[in-house]
């Protein structure tokens, strides 16, 4: 099966509030695996479920795998629980802005709390790029883009 495409900015689409998911079933894992292969297939590191056209509150990431193994994570209904005071300036890309890259002053290190596919609660702290990238992909649930949070 073919992954959906990523959508482009200005795609509205890529500018909607996700709706939390409610069902833990095949299809929310069918999903996990469609956005999985669309992001390697892309060569990004994160993609979020409004970005292939689905409204749901997902998004995948593997921020690691250029450099070493596949290590892919799945978060459901992610939410930032606690957040570093200092911010960080990255430069970064996106799939659904493609050549674009865009410096985005984010916290250091973001506390995260999701559900797994089966709906299990999980809880983490993200540093470093990890942390860049799950914050950019949360953005994408509540339809933020890097061009609205770009440094001064």
């Amino acid at each position: 099966m073919t992954p959906r495409p990523v959508l482009i900015a200005p795609h509205a689409a890529l500018r909607r509030v996700c709706d939390p998911v409610e069902q833990f079933d095949g299809a929310l894992g069918d999903l996990a695996m469609e956005l999985l292969r669309a992001m390697y297939l892309a060569q990004g590191r994160g993609l979020a479920a409004p970005q292939i056209g689905v409204s749901q509150r997902i998004f995948v990431m593997d921020a690691g795998w250029k450099a070493g193994q596949p290590s892919p994570m799945v978060f459901v209904n992610p939410e930032i629980i606690a957040q570093s005071d200092q911010l960080v300036s990255l430069e970064e890309g996106c799939l659904s802005i493609p050549d674009h890259p865009v410096v985005v002053a984010r916290p250091a290190w973001v506390d995260l709390r999701w559900n797994t596919l089966s709906g299990a609660l999980q809880q983490a702290r993200f540093d470093g790029f990890e942390s860049a990238c799950v914050q950019h992909e949360r953005d994408h649930l509540d339809g933020i883009l890097i061009t609205d949070k770009e440094a001064a």
